[in-house]
């Protein structure tokens, strides 16, 4: 369902939760979410378009989802 483009922050977390990842937790600088022992790093709020394509691919390939798992969302 989400496609592969910009996507606001709690977008992001909702359907990063879909995939297992429980969070966001606070980190030092930016906040992170666990699933097992990967700890996935999510950008901090910011006003405007949000996250765009290819931040989002670099995101979705640290955490090990296909871009076409998340498409299927």
């Amino acid at each position: 369902m989400p496609k592969l483009g910009p996507i606001k922050r709690k977008h992001l977390i909702k359907h990063l939760r879909q995939c297992g990842f429980d969070g966001p937790f606070s980190g030092s600088n930016h906040d992170f979410m666990k699933r097992g022992a990967l700890k996935l790093w999510i950008p901090n709020p910011h006003a405007g378009e949000g996250i765009g394509r290819d931040f989002l691919r670099r995101i979705l390939r640290q955490a090990g989802i296909s871009e076409s798992d998340w498409e299927k969302l």
